[in-house]
């Protein structure tokens, strides 16, 4: 069996209400995410590609928070073991340009991604930074930036 590291990041903006950042990948709504490349680690990967994927570059990854998703997938007819590692970062950009790999995006509130997002691991991913998010004492945006150098 095969075994493949992945990193994604679930983007958020707080403009005039929360929303996230879903994509469209043609098959199903996800996260923007890809793999680690060598001597590369999980944060330097989502930042990545999440400028790849989307041209977004003003994200501030929220300090605390990574989740790890895990499944089983085939590929070439070999069944694969896949961990992908996500951050919770926050932006200003409102306006997404897509690589060729992505048919669209949408931005969500939470109840919104509940529908939008394909698979039930992604929906699972949402509720936890958005229940992160609540719980935090204050706005990101307004007292306490994320950290930019992380």
């Amino acid at each position: 069996m095969g075994h493949e590291v992945s990193a994604g990041v679930i983007v958020f903006r707080n403009q005039p209400r929360r929303e996230y950042l879903v994509l469209d990948y043609g098959s199903h709504w996800d996260f923007p995410k890809g793999h680690i490349e060598p001597g590369e680690d999980p944060l330097a990967t989502a930042r990545r590609e999440l400028r790849e994927e989307t041209t977004i570059d003003d994200a501030r990854f929220v300090p605390g928070y990574t989740e790890r998703m895990r499944y089983f997938y085939r590929k070439a007819g070999e069944q694969m073991r896949k961990v992908v590692i996500y951050f919770l970062a926050e932006t200003a950009t409102e306006t997404v340009t897509l690589s060729h790999e992505h048919c669209g995006y949408a931005w969500v509130t939470h109840e919104e991604g509940m529908t939008r997002l394909t698979f039930k691991s992604a929906r699972e991913l949402l509720t936890n930074a958005h229940k992160f998010l609540e719980a935090l004492p204050c706005s990101l945006d307004a007292n306490q930036p994320a950290d930019q150098s992380m």
